[in-house]
C-alpha cells in the first residue's frame, strides 16, 4: 500500500482555492523558471484539459506567473502576480489547446525567453495535493519532481560523461538518491536528472561543468 502523509490529506500551505490548479501550478512554473540563468522577459503558457477550462476562475494564470517570478506556494503576492509581472517587464500570454486529449488533466507548456533571446520550453503536470512534475524539456521526455535536491545536467550523449558527473558528486560527498538519463536519440542532447540526499555546492557544479561535453548544470530546489 502506498504511504499517504498528512500533507496529502490536508494539502500544502498555499495561496488560492485549489492545490491542483494553484499550488501545483506554482511549483511547475517555479521549477521551470529555475532552469533559466538570466532574467526572464517573456513567458507563454499553453493550457490543456482541466487547466484550460478553469484557469481564470481558479487562479491558475496568477499561480503560473507567480512561479515564474520566483514566488513559493504560500506567497500572498501570487494574487497580484499579473500586475507585478507587468511592472517588472515580464510579458506573459495564455492560450488553450483543447485538441490534445492524451495528456494529464492539469498540463501546461511553458515557453520562456530571457533577456538575451535564449528560449526554453518546459511541460509540467500538477498531480494534486500541491505536487507537480516536469515531463518534457525542449520536447525531450523527462521526469522531475523537485521534491529532493535536484540536479539537471544538460549534455551531449557521449561515453564517460555520466561517470564524470557521479565521480564529482562522490568526491564532494553527495549521496545520490535517484539518477535518470533522458535523451531523444543516441549521441544527441541529453538531460541527466539526479536527486540527492545532500545539497550540491557551487564547487561541485563548477567541477561537473569542466567536462567539454556538458553544456549546463542547474541545481533545482525550492
Amino acid at each position: 500500500m502506498e504511504f499517504i502523509s498528512v500533507f496529502d490529506v490536508i494539502g500544502p500551505n498555499m495561496i488560492g482555492p485549489s492545490s491542483s490548479h494553484t499550488a501545483g501550478a506554482v511549483r511547475i512554473a517555479l521549477l521551470a523558471g529555475k532552469m533559466m540563468h538570466r532574467r526572464i522577459v517573456k513567458a507563454d503558457f499553453v493550457l490543456y484539459r482541466s487547466f484550460a477550462e478553469t484557469y481564470r476562475g481558479h487562479g491558475t494564470d496568477r499561480a503560473l506567473v507567480g512561479g515564474i517570478l520566483g514566488f513559493k506556494t504560500d506567497n500572498p503576492a501570487i494574487r497580484d502576480s499579473l500586475e507585478i509581472a507587468e511592472k517588472e517587464g515580464l510579458s506573459v500570454s495564455f492560450s488553450c489547446n483543447r485538441e490534445e486529449k492524451e495528456c494529464h488533466p492539469n498540463t501546461v507548456d511553458i515557453t520562456m525567453e530571457d533577456e538575451t533571446g535564449y528560449r526554453l520550453s518546459v511541460r509540467g503536470e500538477s498531480l494534486g495535493g500541491g505536487k507537480a512534475r516536469i515531463t518534457r524539456i525542449n520536447g525531450v521526455k523527462v521526469e522531475l519532481s523537485g521534491e529532493y535536491t535536484s540536479l539537471l545536467v544538460v549534455h551531449t550523449d557521449y561515453p564517460g560523461v555520466l561517470a564524470h558527473i557521479t565521480e564529482v558528486l562522490s568526491s564532494h560527498h553527495v549521496n545520490i538518491a535517484f539518477l535518470r538519463l533522458f535523451r531523444r536519440e543516441k549521441g544527441g542532447e541529453t538531460y541527466t536528472i539526479i536527486e540527492s540526499d545532500d545539497p550540491v555546492s557551487k564547487e561541485a557544479v563548477a567541477a561537473i561543468n569542466e567536462n567539454q561535453h556538458i553544456r549546463d548544470t542547474i541545481v533545482l530546489k525550492e
